[in-house]
Formats: C-alpha cells, sequence, structure tokens
C-alpha cells in the first residue's frame, strides 16, 4: 500500500505548472505542499464533479497538463466521467483515483464495494486504454514521470492506506480560488 503524504511530496516535488484540481482528502494535504494560481482544491460543490471540472480545463486548455487528484468516493460517484474522457480524449489529462475504500473526510465510511471495485477496470471497460494500478513506492518512483508526461487520458489508480483527513477547509473561498485559477490561464478579470 502506499502513504498517500509520500506519494503527494514527491508529486510536488516533480510539479512544474501542470494544473492539479484536488478534492476531499487529498485537498488538504495537498495545499500544504502546493497552494498556488494552478491549484484548486474542489472541495465544496458536490462531491464527484472533480475529474469532470478538471477533464473541462483540460478540453479548454489543449497546451496545459491537468492533472485531477480524485479519491475512490469521488470517482464512484461520477462514473459517467470515464465514458466521456474514452469518447472525447485528451493528450493532456491525467485522472488519479486514491484508493482506500472510504469515504475518509466524513468518518471513514466505506465506499460501496469498498475492497471489491476494481477502478483499473471500470476504466477499461468505459474504453480507455490507459490505465495503471500503483501498489507500493517502487512502482510508483518509477511511474511518477508518466503522471505528467504520459500521452492521455491517463487513468491512475493509486492503492493507498486508510487515512483520517478531516473536512477540508481551504484557505480561501472557492470564488477566490476559482477566479485565481481563471486569470492564471486566461490572463482576464
Amino acid at each position: 500500500m502506499l502513504d498517500k503524504y509520500t506519494c503527494l511530496k514527491k508529486m510536488a516535488a516533480r510539479r512544474t505548472d501542470e494544473v492539479i484540481v484536488s478534492t476531499m482528502s487529498v485537498a488538504m494535504p495537498w495545499a500544504e505542499l502546493s497552494d498556488g494560481p494552478l491549484d484548486f482544491a474542489s472541495v465544496e460543490s458536490g462531491m464527484g464533479h472533480a475529474a469532470d471540472f478538471a477533464y473541462g480545463l483540460a478540453m479548454a486548455r489543449p497546451e496545459r497538463r491537468v492533472i485531477t487528484l480524485n479519491g475512490d468516493g469521488s470517482t464512484l460517484m461520477c462514473l459517467g466521467t470515464l465514458v466521456t474522457m474514452a469518447q472525447r480524449p485528451l493528450p493532456n489529462f491525467t485522472l488519479v483515483i486514491t484508493d482506500n475504500g472510504t469515504y475518509e473526510v466524513t468518518g471513514n465510511q466505506p465506499v460501496p464495494g469498498a475492497g471489491l471495485t476494481d477502478y483499473a477496470a471500470i476504466a477499461r471497460g468505459a474504453g480507455l486504454q490507459r490505465v495503471h494500478t500503483i501498489e507500493d513506492e517502487e512502482q510508483f518512483d518509477q511511474m511518477l514521470p508518466l503522471h505528467f508526461e504520459g500521452e492521455g487520458p491517463l487513468v491512475i489508480v493509486w492503492k493507498i492506506e486508510r487515512g483520517n483527513e478531516p473536512v477540508p477547509k481551504p484557505a480561501l473561498p472557492i470564488h477566490e480560488r476559482a477566479h485565481r485559477l481563471r486569470q492564471t490561464l486566461v490572463g482576464t478579470d
């Protein structure tokens, strides 16, 4: 099993100018590592929509890599995004699914199908070709560049240890985070 915090630290150290959309149990640990104008914590909207939001950003900005750090519960709530990704493949899009089998930020309730659901198989079943599962740190280190450079759409499932993150509370309100991201991507107020 992977340690989420170690993986995020390695991602942050490797990152250059990619847009990172994080959600739920990954949002606050990521914000401790990187909270710049190309980071967007998607936590106040309906759970499950970080991936489709990030996919839209990747579609609008094809010259820039967009990476979503999404939980298994969030992925389960919006499986249709996988079908959309397959039907309209974007080479600049990476979806990371952090699979620990729980809704971590609301008390570690089990995600439906925890321990049974194979998110990589679901992604392949939706028609996606570039799908990987990472279960240990050695694999993670070998595949880290793929997150940033691999032709998308990519789905990378991180098999992570259970955690206990509190409900995410970003430093900036959502409207300010959205404005900052928009201003950085399109250069307008």
